[in-house]
């Protein structure tokens, strides 16, 4: 038997190492730009492995400058809290989970995708007058559930990937036929495990079904983020069957044709800036 249930998945969520503190703070403040810098600065120092991750993507292609970052306050200067505190978030979850051997997921491929998500969740936040910090970060943080299920059950989810190419489905109809359960719940029980605001664990938990009740308006920007970033194929691996956009979302978001090829030319404009070495 191949099927997870939600039982396995609390349970093991707990065995996740957890996010640093200031990570979680930056989180759940991600709206303040009155954070004590210092003190961020002081904090993120201390822990090395951060400190250094966070440091080489601050001097990547992506967020380089015209000097090389040395230290946090020196990012902070140069780029300005909203961008490191990006970065600090980006480097924290890099951390947490570190590449395995699940046949067939590629950890380069995820996150390639997940910030090309993230960036069209702010430039469409942008255009809605939305908060693009947040927006950005959930665009991040959106598929975390695939990473637990890569990290705490690879064979079962290798399985799922060789049945989504098989079948041509997407991965999520993968995951439900498969394993009885897909990324999007076990990213609403790891979101719920580490305390993520409301409004984060109901976009990660609604990505793909932002009409449900109760979600709220970051889960559409999030669904037509992922739709963006998949019509891109900023991946390696084609995807089998594309993410398809609801009805609702185009309409809630009130998007036309000329808005999304925007969109899209804004978001494929700010990729080039991504080389493969940069995630």
């Amino acid at each position: 038997m191949n099927s997870i249930s939600l039982n396995q998945i609390t349970e093991n969520v707990k065995n996740l190492p957890t996010l640093p503190g200031i990570v979680m703070e930056l989180l759940n403040e991600i709206d303040n730009d009155d954070l004590d810098t210092h003190r961020l600065t002081q904090k993120v120092s201390n822990d090395l492995a951060l400190t250094a991750t966070t440091l080489r993507y601050a001097n990547s292609a992506y967020y380089s400058t015209m000097i090389k970052v040395t230290t946090i306050q020196q990012a902070i200067s140069l780029m300005g809290l909203s961008n490191v505190k990006k970065i600090i978030t980006m480097a924290a979850l890099v951390g947490c989970f570190p590449e395995n051997n699940c046949r067939g997921f590629n950890h380069k491929d995820f996150w390639r995708h997940s910030n090309a998500v993230a960036i069209a969740a702010k430039l469409i936040a942008k255009r809605l007058n939305f908060n693009c910090d947040i927006a950005f970060t959930a665009g991040l943080l959106h598929d975390l559930g695939s990473l637990v299920l890569v990290t705490q059950f690879p064979q079962q989810y290798a399985i799922a990937i060789d049945y989504k190419n098989a079948h041509h489905v997407s991965q999520l109809e993968a995951e439900r036929n498969v394993l009885g359960i897909d990324h999007a719940v076990v990213g609403a029980a790891l979101a719920a495990e580490w305390n993520f605001s409301d409004v984060m664990k109901n976009a990660i938990a609604g990505h793909h079904e932002p009409e449900k009740p109760g979600l709220g308006f970051l889960a559409t920007i999030i669904h037509m983020a992922d739709g963006i970033a998949h019509v891109l194929g900023v991946t390696s691996t084609p995807d089998s069957q594309p993410v398809e956009v609801t009805a609702l979302s185009w309409s809630s978001l009130h998007l036309d044709q000329a808005s999304m090829d925007q969109l899209l030319e804004d978001t494929a404009e700010e990729l080039e800036k991504l080389s493969h070495d940069d995630l």
